[in-house]
């Protein structure tokens, strides 16, 4: 069929389909997949205008996307920068880092909540909470059987003020129950 007729009758244009035609006879079915483009993913922004867009997003209270891409058109059209879109101002809002959002808009202690791998508690007055650690000396001293051993060190820290409160030496294996200090 020639293919100005078939382009009559499918409504694809005659140039479409020459090029279609032709990359079917260079590479066969594979020719005709779809190339993916080679700046996929990418921004042509300037870096100054994307730092600009998620400052604005960042600040408190966090303004609408529509908003920023007000200020930013505005920003934009006073320094003859080209505008970005409303889909690529939201886009660059969207991927900002979801921890830096949470420190920027709710603050240190709500970031610690979310985001730390550990859970640490701190006490907020003194003798609130206290920590013990124990420690295995670089020292030799005489056992009581004439032998010698390595030492464990044990102390107890207030969390709030980070005080010694209390610490022992001994030569068992730490436990609760030799805790008596």
């Amino acid at each position: 069929m020639p293919l100005a007729r078939l382009a009559r009758e499918t409504d694809v244009g005659l140039r479409t389909l020459e090029r279609w035609h032709a990359r079917y006879r260079a590479d066969g079915y594979a020719g005709l997949e779809t190339a993916s483009r080679a700046d996929t993913g990418s921004r042509r922004l300037r870096p100054d205008l994307v730092h600009l867009i998620e400052g604005l997003a960042l600040s408190k209270p966090r303004p609408a996307i529509a908003t920023i891409h007000r200020k930013v058109t505005g920003i934009c059209a006073a320094r003859r920068w080209p505008v970005p879109s409303y889909s690529v101002v939201w886009d660059i809002v969207r991927t900002l880092d979801p921890g830096m959002v949470t420190l920027a808009l709710e603050g240190a202690a709500s970031y610690r909540d979310k985001h730390e791998l550990v859970l640490r508690r701190q006490a907020e007055l003194p003798n609130a909470m206290w920590q013990s650690d124990h420690t295995m000396l670089d020292i030799l001293v005489v056992g009581t059987d004439g032998k010698p051993a390595r030492p464990w060190l044990t102390t107890i820290l207030d969390d709030c003020s980070r005080a010694v409160c209390g610490y022992t030496v001994f030569l068992g294996a730490p436990s609760a129950m030799a805790e008596t200090i």
